[in-house]
């Protein structure tokens, strides 16, 4: 994605809250957008930003994260191993539904005749509001509001507090309060785009089925309260909804109801006073199972909504607040003087909330529950641009969708199996843990997810201390994947013969998917590397710390000490590859040997390239999709020194193209890390603004989870430089110039950190432990210092002649450096780094440390042009060029952009 420079945002229609989405004015043009941007949910249950008078919408959705059902991957040309089974999200029986009549007339968003409209996401309270004031056709005046959420405290819960008021005139009032079925039914209403506004041959769009879906299995009425129950067709998989309801108003009224398999009705008839309102309280459960019968669900949604029935409703919307003041404690960061970007920050940690907190065991998909889009799927976004935020901020959350990976091994063992590997393969995109990726190039050769998830485990127990984790099961990750990557390498040369022997991994895709199917790809194999040395590390030290659960982790996967020592071998001998004339890694083998495509002159008309160029074409040229030696700069920053960090970032930025949302965020952590400051500035603008200025112009098919943690990533290890190689935790920081300061928070062992980052200096607190989230508490986490996995970060950089600087961590052996003074402290502390110096931080004593304004700044922005002419190693000259365009026949209108 290419930086932006300001505020992509139309701030009439959306008004600057540092603490709220607002939408003052409401446009069809932007409706799709709006439904994403103005969705509620909680990780598990998710409704989309729909009005609730239904009509007209650009895509109704309700998701339920998992709930999917099956079809059978039909290929042009079978091949063994090819997958087999797709999956796609369901869009759930919709219970948003309540439609209004006034004298007949409905109430329709679109068509009104609005004299206020305001609608309004806030962050603090986790609620939807909306405030209408509509002139009907016969002139009379009537107020609207409504309030909606999807409960954090109780999963299953979802509330619409709906109330409508004649102001002027008396009238009749009907409200129509439906459970519709819309994945099934033909709603009397024509959505704008189709259910999903799918496009043909749009990847990132969901699958739409040409069949019944949900099966009717139950339908249950009484006073109000209506329970349907279904059972996916091919899945197996189980849902009941059920919603009640509770009428308040000093108007007379009567009531009627109906229940059929596809729809429930509550309908009230209201002979409405002027000035009298009228209030209806909805309470909706849903409950979904892989084995359960839905006469069950239907009981387990009868007991939530009982539940709630003995509870106030404001004491709801009052939990709901609670735990989001618990969850900005531990989450919030804070940008004084910049109010256009402290708005976008919260919008999109607040996005991370809504796609996760909620999982509970389950996945976190690449559109979270805001669409359909991905078709609900699970990919590496998780671990790679999710999990830090987790694991940083609300460590149990982390930990269950490591335990959701952590599920899924029997069945990437079956994978590897299929693709003759020995221990673990994860499927790139899934929702049961079966691959679901029909193009194997750009999917099931992404092997790097097996060392993407063992990355995000090692991340969190270093940063948890949850050594538990590891001896109830969880290094079985580590185990089966490292003898993945040791059995899908191989060794060449011979020892004493014209050097050491080195190991390979030919035949994998890396996260550039401009690029496939390729050899010694260098982000698989230095991920490779850390995945192997963590099973070596974790194994070893579970047998000296634990030998009766070593014991049992040898025999249940019959490991041998000969096997970890095979490991060891593998990664130290891991064929990294350097060119030294141009003083960069190659991407890949063969990745030098191709000319670049010119993006400074592709028109605008033929981006993104995947939409107008055959992949074959593509994959002629250098030119990136996604940051892939960028992103192993970061991930595994101690194995680069500075100047390769430079050198690797100048030359592969420019062949960059944006076409993907996972770029941006990664391009300005190492941007700000290798001097381009305000071009970090540009990319992290650019990651913050994907969904709210819709940059990719699909943010109708939901929201981008994996650019919304990517925001906090540029935040907390872009600007305030942290790293975590290995257990010690590093800062570096690099604060754009145009802020006058950043505050942040971490969680490290426990500890709830506060960093505040200015131009000059940075003061660090502990403000106590990480208190639980109301809903579950950290277990196995050691709060005390020194309870992580490792003393020290051994090794780093590779170093050498003329190098100006190495950011690898310093050795345990460092000097002593600052300390708070532990007077009036109690024993919680946490030890960190600043630019070489330790500090140890104790409880409730704040600690500054001067930062010296000697870190380099460089203008600009890398360009092809900086590369054509270079020379490679052969002698050949590198040149620029892109294919001729033959044709400027375009696809379908709706084929926009892609991920």
């Amino acid at each position: 994605m290419n930086p932006i420079a300001s505020d992509p945002l139309d701030r009439t229609q959306f008004p600057l809250d540092e603490w709220a989405l607002t939408e003052a004015e409401f446009h069809t043009a932007t409706q799709g957008r709006t439904e994403t941007l103005f969705a509620v949910g909680n990780g598990y249950l998710g409704l989309r930003g729909n009005f609730e008078e239904g009509h007209k919408a650009y895509a109704e959705g309700t998701f339920i994260n998992g709930f999917h059902d099956t079809w059978q991957i039909k290929h042009a040309e079978e091949a063994y191993g090819f997958a087999r089974v797709g999956q796609t999200i369901v869009n759930v029986p919709d219970a948003r539904v309540i439609r209004l009549y006034v004298d007949d007339e409905p109430f329709v968003v679109a068509d009104a005749d609005t004299i206020e409209y305001s609608r309004r996401l806030d962050f603090r309270t986790g609620v939807l509001e909306r405030v209408v004031e509509w002139r009907t056709p016969s002139g009379k005046r009537v107020l609207i509001r409504s309030r909606r959420l999807v409960s954090f405290t109780d999963r299953h819960l979802a509330v619409i507090d709906y109330e409508v008021t004649m102001l002027d005139s008396d009238a009749s009032v009907l409200i129509s309060s439906q459970i519709l079925n819309r994945q099934d039914r033909v709603d009397e209403y024509t959505p704008v785009a189709g259910a999903g506004g799918a496009g043909i041959g749009d990847p990132r769009k969901a699958s739409s089925f040409s069949e019944r879906v949900l099966l009717p299995r139950f339908k249950w009425i009484h006073e109000g309260r209506y329970v349907l129950g279904y059972r996916a067709a091919n899945s197996g998989m189980t849902l009941a909804v059920g919603a009640e309801h509770h009428l308040e108003t000093a108007n007379e009224w009567d009531e009627s109801a109906q229940i059929d398999d596809d729809i429930a009705k509550q309908v009230y008839r209201v002979r409405a006073k002027a000035g009298q309102r009228i209030r209806l309280v909805k309470t909706i459960a849903y409950h979904t199972s892989s084995t359960v019968p839905t006469s069950e669900l239907a009981d387990r949604a009868n007991r939530t909504l009982d539940r709630i029935r003995e509870t106030p409703i404001e004491e709801v919307f009052a939990r709901q607040e609670e735990w989001l003041a618990d969850f900005w404690r531990r989450s919030d960061v804070v940008i004084p003087g910049q109010p256009a970007v402290q708005q976008a920050v919260r919008w999109n940690i607040f996005q991370l909330a809504q796609s996760t907190a909620r999982t509970d065991g389950g996945g976190i998909a690449a559109k979270g529950v805001s669409g359909s889009g991905y078709g609900g799927h699970y990919f590496w976004d998780t671990e790679i641009y999710v999990l830090p935020f987790l694991t940083y901020t609300s460590p149990q959350v982390a930990r269950n969708a490591l335990r959701f990976r952590q599920g899924m091994l029997p069945a990437a063992r079956d994978r590897a199996v299929e693709l003759n590997q020995r221990g673990a393969l994860f499927p790139w995109r899934t929702i049961n843990g079966l691959e679901s990726s029909a193009y194997y190039a750009a999917g099931t050769a992404q092997y790097h997810i097996d060392a993407d998830i063992s990355h995000a485990l090692s991340q969190y127990v270093a940063a948890t201390g949850d050594d538990d984790f590891l001896r109830r099961g969880a290094i079985d990750i580590l185990v089966e994947t490292a003898r993945m990557w040791a059995d899908l390498g191989f060794w060449r040369g011979r020892e004493g013969d014209h050097g050491p022997q080195t190991f390979h991994i030919h035949g994998v895709t890396g996260p550039d998917e401009y690029t496939t199917v390729v050899n010694d790809n260098l982000f698989t194999n230095v991920m490779a590397r850390a995945n192997l040395r963590a099973a070596v590390r974790q194994a070893r030290r579970l047998r000296h710390e634990s030998p009766d659960d070593y014991a049992a982790m040898a025999k249940r996967l019959d490991l041998t000490e000969d096997e970890i020592e095979e490991w060891s071998e593998a990664a130290e001998a891991m064929h990294i590859l350097f060119d030294a004339d141009l003083g960069i890694h190659p991407q890949d083998a063969q990745f030098l040997e191709k000319e670049l495509w010119d993006l400074e002159n592709t028109p605008a008309s033929k981006r993104p390239l995947l939409l107008h160029f055959h992949p074959l074409v593509i994959y002629r040229f250098q030119v990136i999709k996604q940051a892939d030696v960028v992103l192993a700069l970061f991930l595994q920053g101690d194995e680069f020194t500075t100047r390769e960090k430079r050198a690797n970032f100048e030359y592969y930025d420019a062949l960059t193209t944006g076409d993907s949302t996972l770029s941006a965020s990664t391009q300005a952590i190492i941007a700000a890390e290798v001097g381009y400051r305000e071009l970090a500035l540009g990319y992290f603008q650019a990651a913050l603004f994907v969904d709210l200025g819709d940059l990719h112009h699909n943010t109708a098919d939901g929201i981008h989870v994996a650019s919304t943690g990517g925001v906090w990533s540029a935040l907390a290890f872009g600007f305030g430089g942290m790293r975590d190689y290995l257990g010690k935790f590093t800062f570096d920081p690099r604060l754009p110039e145009e802020w006058e300061s950043m505050v942040f928070h971490v969680t490290i062992h426990g500890s709830l950190i506060e960093v505040d980052l200015r131009q000059h200096e940075m003061t660090f607190t502990i403000l106590g432990p990480s208190a639980p989230t109301p809903v579950a508490a950290l277990d196995g986490v050691a709060a005390a210092a020194g309870g992580g996995v490792a003393a020290a970060a051994g090794g780093g950089g590779r170093g050498g002649a003329g190098d100006t600087g190495s950011t690898t961590a310093p050795a345990a052996t460092a000097p002593a450096g600052r300390y708070a003074s532990p007077s009036t402290q109690s024993n919680r502390s946490v030890e960190v780094w600043v630019r070489g110096e330790r500090v140890l931080l104790v409880s409730g004593t704040p600690v500054t440390v001067p930062l010296a304004d000697d870190r380099p700044t460089i203008e600009g922005a890398p360009t092809t042009s900086d590369i054509e002419g270079t020379m490679r190693a052969d002698g050949s000259v590198i040149t620029a060029s892109m294919p001729t365009i033959v044709s400027d026949i375009e696809g379908p209108e709706s084929i926009v952009g892609f991920d």
